[in-house]
């Protein structure tokens, strides 16, 4: 299969942070990715900002050096990498103070697309969108991404939208998630919204419950210092999870438009119950065999920070009540996946008797690795022998299915309808602030009873109280495979 790449206008990109590691491993080799596949021209610039001392030849090194280490192409094009180069360039630049701004005005074209990217600590969005501003550099058709952590808890969210607001609209700010870049989870949307086959069945009538899992095989390497301050409820369920949880439970949107789709989104969040203490599950990685703990890892032998958490949650609204959404994520895991698994019903009743028993639909979303959806559903078994019974999958791995065409990585194509000015796949203000309000008394709670999350092992499936948050309520987790 053929795809066809529509290039987008002429643009202007400054990318704060431009030479740290985020833009290292990923927005760099991303944009020079768009840049082979056409959707990027040449007449287009793309400038790194940030506090080291580099003149542009320097940095262009940089970005040479780090998309041949991460840009995953099998061949690499001298000339279209030349080229690439050529539309890049550096202006170094104090965040905090005055120096490096008028330069970069002064490189900044009048008429074009203007994007800034934020790729830096959320303690200087405020500086910078001021600089932006009182520097002319931001007209009232700029753009502002903003990476995560948005907020630490409501109240920071809260700050952090108002100092925002101050320099630009609502319809300016791109906060971005990852998550709702991958493949997987636009191709949720067109599932269930595109195919009449499944949007009768969505809801609790046929649904018994929905599992969310995204789990991790690595620890906290490296962001130690950032990572004990945060834990897994702010730094994957507050933003990830909670994305995930409101495109499987949203109402069809009027329309797939931005504020459309955000608006249904924002219901769900609203429409969440208090979680009680007793369905959540905190756990934190221990030592085992040659792996690390968690409290090696962050050098803190009384650290009460968890790297999993697992629960269950309600939707107050005629489609899901009584339904269970059961979420869970956690680092040093058995294997790496993000998957979506929407369980139905049993039949009503099986006429083939107890001995053929139980089985069941299942429609899984792999969100990595392989990206893909699953079908479980109901044969018989063949041969002789009478009626035997057996669930196989309908498979659909993206990379087989559309044979071989590529696949662009969530960054490509967030910072693409960034440059469109689509913001469909990004949050808005009120719904970060929305999950915050949800999230904060789950927080709240385990500080008041003191709570200290259970010990797991590395390389294991979480702490055993997990298991039996599902095993209470007659179900289990699906397998996490890679």
């Amino acid at each position: 299969m053929v795809t066809r790449v529509i290039p987008v206008e002429p643009f202007d990109l400054v990318v704060f942070g431009g030479s740290g590691d985020l833009a290292r491993r990923k927005i760099l080799p991303g944009l020079y990715r768009r840049f082979c596949d056409g959707q990027i021209t040449g007449d287009s610039q793309i400038i790194g900002a940030a506090r080291a001392e580099l003149s542009t030849e320097e940095y262009r090194a940089f970005v040479s050096a780090s998309i041949d280490e991460f840009s995953g192409l099998s061949q690499d094009d001298p000339k279209l990498k030349s080229a690439f180069l050529e539309i890049i360039d550096y202006v170094p630049i104090d965040a905090k103070g005055e120096g490096g701004w008028n330069v970069l005005a002064e490189k900044t074209r009048q008429g074009v697309v203007s994007a800034f990217y934020f790729s830096v600590a959320p303690s200087l969005f405020g500086d910078i969108a001021s600089r932006l501003k009182k520097f002319g550099l931001a007209d009232d058709q700029a753009r502002i991404v903003v990476e995560k952590p948005f907020g630490h808890d409501l109240k920071t969210a809260q700050d952090l939208n108002g100092v925002l607001a101050t320099y630009f609209d609502e319809s300016q700010i791109y906060r971005i998630d990852h998550y709702l870049g991958k493949e997987t989870v636009q191709n949720l949307m067109a599932v269930r919204f595109g195919n009449m086959l499944f949007e009768p069945l969505w809801n609790s009538q046929y649904v018994d419950h929905i599992q969310i899992t995204v789990a991790e095989t690595v620890g906290v390497e490296g962001r130690g210092g950032y990572y004990d301050q945060s834990g897994a409820m702010r730094d994957m369920v507050q933003n990830h999870l909670m994305q995930l949880l409101c495109l499987i439970a949203m109402e069809p949107p009027a329309k797939f438009d931005p504020d459309a789709v955000r608006d249904e989104k924002l219901k769900v969040i609203r429409a969440l119950d208090p979680v009680d203490w007793h369905h959540i599950v905190r756990g934190q990685y221990a030592a085992h065999n040659d792996e690390p703990g968690y409290r090696e890892a962050v050098d803190d032998p009384k650290s009460k920070t968890e790297s999993f958490v697992a629960l269950k949650a309600h939707i107050s609204n005629w489609r899901w009540a009584g339904t269970p959404f059961y979420l869970r994520t956690g680092k040093k895991m058995r294997a790496q996946a993000s998957e979506i698994a929407v369980v139905f019903k049993d039949t009503p009743h099986s006429i083939f008797g107890p001995e053929a028993g139980n089985h069941r639909n299942v429609l899984a979303i792999r969100l990595q690795p392989n990206e893909g959806m699953t079908l479980d559903v109901t044969i018989k078994e063949p041969g002789p022998g009478g009626m035997r019974l057996l669930d196989v999958p309908l498979d659909m791995s993206f990379a087989e299915a559309l044979g071989g065409t590529s696949v662009p990585d969530a960054y490509e194509r967030l910072i693409m309808d960034v440059i469109r000015g689509n913001q469909t796949l990004f949050m808005r203000g009120d719904e970060v602030e929305a999950a915050w309000a949800w999230t904060d008394p789950i927080i709240d709670g385990w500080t008041a009873r003191n709570d200290v999350p259970k010990p797991y092992d590395a390389g294991s499936s979480g702490p055993e109280d997990s298991l039996m948050l599902m095993h209470r309520d007659g179900r289990k987790w699906r397998d996490i495979r890679s």
